[in-house]
């Protein structure tokens, strides 16, 4: 913005206007609006496409569409020109996608010349979003192109309270709608999604006739947008609720009883999305890093609803399938990624995100033995069967307060974090 406004402070000690800004996060963190906010601060003229607009059946046409966007910026600079998904015309060339003269790749090269080309663009920014900056060539990300790389990552406590005031301004709140608490309940929100929250909370609130939007609605927009809207019409006989209350009751001891391992917000088994039940955690804080400990404590969590069905009914269903492919999820991280397994050592066996190139990269073969990653898979289901050895344990030694908790569950269908801390103080006295 500063180099918009006033080129000559930077110009007097020898410094060039910067060519490109690459914004780069996961979809919904409002990199098109910080892009169109950069411009009007800046006070210069916006011009907008998305790189899909310039990939065309006819071959040329998106080459000559980008020369004619630059040639409008040209005659309003100082100006500011914002593409799309760069990733649409911007893929590393010889993806083995078409031949070496197909539509994108003509389209890229000329991009490539307006950016940094023979003639030089005075007072022209380009801003480019992508949410995949492993796939753009490595021409456009050169310095005399795309400069800066700026990740948008996904707000902060912080920044997700103030986007949510920016989208309650147009909605009528109540008194107790505190957006802090909402903000506490909503790690790893996007703007998109805090603009998704706000708008269904008072979709709910209209629904049921009310006045203004409250701190439930706010709450039960959070669930419909993390599980998806409750299903009324999924009526369970009681032995199925029985085995569904005993299965999220698991998740909660072994999530109470382990030390360090987020609140438990609430336990429901009314359905929502494909679940049958579910329970929510929700962290006190923000966090960055994850520790071994962590991880570990989360597949036991994740195991103690299988674990307490078969405690209580010698039985285990289906009901635990997303939660078996989760725990071998992060086991497998554990083992290739974050080096956190002993047998294995501190390796990285993650495979590179690059493109496979037909012909070129087949031929390689896989980087490791057929030893190391009988040793992965063996480190795998280590992890996974420890994980499920402690929460049988933790289970077994708290068989009457796992045994109320699914009678109470099973009894009012939903429990609030207070209710569950209550009715185990009740077993434990």
């Amino acid at each position: 913005m500063d180099f918009l406004k006033t080129p000559e402070k930077f110009q007097k000690l020898g410094g060039k206007m910067p060519r490109g800004v690459l914004l780069f996060g996961p979809p919904g963190t409002g990199k098109t609006l910080l892009a169109r906010a950069v411009a009007g601060e800046a006070g210069v003229p916006f011009f907008s496409a998305s790189a899909s607009e310039f990939v065309e059946m006819f071959v040329g046409v998106g080459a000559s569409r980008v020369r004619d966007l630059f040639e409008q910026a040209k005659k309003a600079a100082p100006a500011v020109i914002f593409i799309d998904e760069l990733d649409a015309v911007g893929r590393a060339r010889f993806a083995g996608i078409g031949g070496g003269h197909d539509e994108r790749e003509q389209t890229l090269n000329q991009l490539l010349v307006e950016l940094d080309g023979f003639e030089q663009n005075q007072g022209i920014i380009l801003i480019a979003a992508t949410n995949r900056p492993d796939v753009i060539d490595p021409a456009l990300l050169r310095p005399g192109r795309f400069d800066r790389q700026v990740g948008v990552p996904a707000p902060d406590l912080k920044g997700r309270e103030a986007i949510l005031k920016v989208h309650a301004q147009n909605v009528k709140t109540n008194v107790d709608a505190d957006l802090l608490v909402i903000a506490r309940r909503t790690p790893g929100f996007t703007g998109a999604d805090l603009a998704n929250v706000v708008n269904e909370a008072a979709l709910l609130a209209a629904r049921k006739n009310k006045e203004s939007v409250g701190l439930h609605d706010l709450e039960e927009a959070i669930e419909r947008v993390m599980a998806g809207p409750q299903k009324r019409s999924n009526i369970m006989s009681d032995r199925e609720k029985k085995i569904v209350s005993y299965h999220e009751c698991g998740h909660t001891l072994v999530a109470k009883m382990l030390p360090g391992t987020d609140p438990v917000h609430k336990v429901s088994i009314l359905s929502r999305g494909f679940a049958l039940g579910y329970t929510l955690q929700l962290p006190l804080e923000d966090k960055y890093l994850t520790s071994r400990v962590d991880i570990t404590n989360r597949l036991a969590i994740l195991l103690g609803g299988r674990a307490a069905e078969e405690l209580a009914f010698n039985e285990v269903t289906t009901g635990a399938s997303d939660d078996l492919s989760k725990a071998t999820a992060y086991a497998t991280k554990m083992v290739t990624e974050f080096g956190m397994s002993e047998a294995v050592g501190p390796l990285s066996l993650k495979k590179a995100d690059s493109e496979m190139f037909m012909g070129r990269d087949l031929n390689k073969g896989g980087a490791f033995s057929e030893r190391t990653m009988q040793l992965v898979d063996e480190e795998v289901k280590r992890l996974v069967m420890d994980a499920q050895k402690k929460a049988r344990e933790i289970l077994a030694a708290n068989k009457k307060a796992l045994d109320q908790l699914a009678q109470s569950l099973f009894d009012r269908e939903v429990l609030s974090g207070d209710d569950v801390d209550t009715i185990l103080a009740a077993a434990r006295a």
